[in-house]
């Protein structure tokens, strides 16, 4: 199964290193965050909801924008927050 958001998505370029963690997290002095997640529409990296602050939801929230992926080394799935749905 599938959406239109993400048929659309294509990547963005992630606008911070993984190595550097969570770029809202850190600078906080928070080093709990779990995983990491790149927004398709505008790069933005931010934790996962399995992270305390949960910063790429908050990110959807604010802007809108449908579609983020991992950003974790070797994984590829997509997430559309609109409708809900796992895609490659």
């Amino acid at each position: 199964m599938t959406c239109e958001h993400l048929e659309k998505a294509t990547d963005a370029v992630p606008a911070s290193p993984y190595q550097a963690g969570c770029p809202e997290c850190v600078p906080a002095g928070f080093r709990d965050w779990v995983h990491l997640r790149v927004c398709l529409e505008c790069g933005y990296v931010g934790c996962c909801d399995s992270s305390p602050r949960r910063h790429m939801s908050r990110h959807h929230e604010q802007t809108g924008h449908p579609v983020m992926r991992s950003y974790e080394p070797g994984e590829k799935w997509r997430w559309c927050f609109v409708d809900e749905v796992l895609g490659p």
